[in-house]
């Protein structure tokens, strides 16, 4: 990938300084950078406190939705949570479960697989459960989108309740409620809550009704977790509802939990939101992307010592194997991508791919080429696709207009998946690439990369670090704080990584000697003279069980940068 466009933002305007006037300035440079003006806005946003958390009752079709379940508990009517097989449909699932198990309810878990039965609602699963004796299904991250699926539950008399925060079609499911804060006519004030967020709130509207409302927040862990690993904002009320999930993994994590945390070598009482996105949700996922999503469900609920070890030891295992088949794939889709040339969107299908790593193939591809990507599974009769894109393209609303040609479809923005008959493939591929080209003509197609302040090495105080921590929990929205320092001299530079994809360097500045790593960025070697520009993150390195502090680079440029900015 080129060089970022370095975005230096502006310096707080004088009538701004007093968005956090007891703290640091430095907090109301970061503030200002993310939209926050006011202090008032500031106080919610730095305590993020259960001031953020909205009247559940303001979600679309929670009154019915609870009306049917306070049926459901009163007939000792047999329940089915239907999840996904990703950290968000798995903790969905856990937290409904438990939370109804609570109330007294015959409640059983269902999560399709992956390569069998794929995302969202499959009618031959919803018949076996009523088969079963299920006469209320509630889904969890998933269902806005299936509309022929509840309609046929619907004729054979099945009751089907959705929870979901994808985007919906303009035809909303037959359902007895169709919970999703992106509903067009929801009253719901923040709409960028995860699919376990949306689970917690319906649990939340139950509880309170009943008067236990008190008892919910032994499940927000959960709700860390997933929403999390979903990458969903850390703004409004999932910075409170992330916050408090982290404090109970650090107070009393399950035992799966802590037993995967041992594994990694995570320290599991400092746990923040880039530990669950590197080390705890890719493994958690592991197992629906390449086997049974049900294991991950086991580990988040077993007690049983002997079997979180177990079920621990499996996922660590299926992670690795998930890594080696991921990079094997990815050569091969770049060598594709190459062969073809840089169009404004990336396809690349084969036959071999592990439906499991659709989405890890396209995301990566997405970052390496700053494209939106497609990446396919052919099969026989039908295909399936994981596409993630850039912001500058909007994928779900591509796909969506390519319809008439899918079976199933689902996503936001930045993520969809689909599936299609395989002779719709060559049609598909042709009017995803004619919207892109359109869409996306005349745009410069380079990553942005916003930087928050400038500093000079030596103006890293000791303090910055705790500083800039009040600004967490950090995430999309709310990333980790950019900085940039200007002609920074290189005392010691070299490749690490086994296959030379990363730098380690010490860098100096007047009197002050800092150990820098720039990840993925080997290939600039060539780039590193005696004085360079950085943009950089500070970090806590927690290597060997020591910590130092260190600068993550992001980008680097032995030309002074100033004038390139967007």
């Amino acid at each position: 990938m080129d060089h970022y466009r370095w975005n230096l933002l502006p310096p707080v305007p004088a009538e701004y300084t007093v968005i956090a006037p007891d703290l640091p300035p430095l907090i109301s440079q970061l503030l200002y950078n993310r939209g926050i003006t006011e202090p008032s806005q500031a106080d919610l946003f730095l305590n993020s406190d259960k001031r953020l958390s909205a009247d559940a009752y303001l979600l679309p079709d929670i009154h019915p939705a609870i009306a049917r379940i306070y049926q459901a508990l009163l007939s000792a009517e047999n329940i089915a949570i239907y999840g996904d097989f990703d950290v968000d449909g798995i903790t969905s699932a856990v937290l409904l479960i438990q939370g109804l198990q609570t109330l007294g309810a015959n409640v059983t878990p269902y999560i399709p697989h992956r390569l069998k039965e794929g995302h969202g609602l499959n009618s031959s699963a919803l018949a076996k459960l009523q088969q079963q004796g299920i006469s209320l299904v509630i889904t969890v991250d998933c269902g806005v989108t299936g509309v022929s699926q509840v309609r046929e539950a619907n004729n054979k008399g099945l009751d089907i309740i959705i929870t979901d925060h994808h985007t919906p079609l303009d035809e909303l499911p037959p359902a007895i409620a169709v919970i999703d804060s992106k509903r067009n006519d929801s009253g719901y004030p923040f709409s960028e809550l995860s699919g376990v967020g949306v689970a917690f709130k319906l649990l939340q509207a139950l509880y309170q009704s009943m008067g236990k409302e008190g008892q919910l927040d032994k499940l927000l862990d959960l709700v860390a977790l997933g929403t999390v690993a979903d990458m969903m904002p850390m703004l409004g009320e999932n910075r409170y509802l992330v916050k408090r999930g982290l404090e109970l993994l650090k107070e009393s994590p399950r035992l799966g939990i802590k037993e995967m945390a041992e594994l990694a070598r995570l320290d599991i009482g400092n746990i923040c939101t880039e530990d669950i996105s590197w080390i705890l949700a890719p493994r958690l996922n592991a197992a629906g992307r390449l086997e049974d999503a049900m294991t991950s469900y086991r580990l988040l609920t077993t007690d049983q010592p002997q079997e979180a070890q177990e079920l621990a030891f499996f996922l660590e295992e299926k992670n690795t194997e998930r890594q080696k088949l991921t990079n094997t794939a990815m050569t091969k889709a770049r060598e594709q991508i190459l062969s073809k040339g840089i169009a404004p969107l990336l396809i690349v299908s084969d036959f071999n791919y592990q439906g499991g790593i659709l989405g890890l193939i396209a995301g990566r591809l997405a970052s390496e080429f700053y494209r939106p990507v497609t990446a396919i599974r052919i099969g026989d009769r039908f295909s399936s696709g994981s596409c993630r894109s850039i912001p500058e393209f909007n994928i779900i609303r591509a796909i969506s207009k390519c319809s008439s040609l899918l079976t199933h479809f689902g996503g936001h923005s930045q993520a969809a998946g689909f599936t299609l008959p395989t002779e719709n493939l060559a049609c598909l591929e042709q009017q995803l690439c004619q919207l892109a080209a359109s869409e996306l003509s005349g745009i410069d197609l380079h990553p942005r990369l916003d930087i928050d302040t400038e500093f000079t090495l030596d103006e890293l105080s000791g303090d910055t670090f705790q500083t800039i921590q009040l600004m967490a929990p950090f995430g999309k929205g709310n990333p980790p704080p950019t900085f940039i320092s200007r002609c920074v001299k290189v005392a010691d530079c070299c490749i690490m990584g086994n296959n030379g994809d990363h730098l380690r360097l010490k860098l100096r500045h007047l009197n002050t000697t800092w150990d820098a790593v720039a990840f993925g960025l080997g290939n600039r070697m060539p780039d590193i003279q005696s004085s360079i520009d950085i943009v950089y993150n500070l970090e806590l390195n927690k290597w060997g069980g020591n910590e130092k502090l260190r600068l993550n680079i992001l980008d680097l440029s032995a030309e002074n940068q100033a004038e390139r900015t967007v």
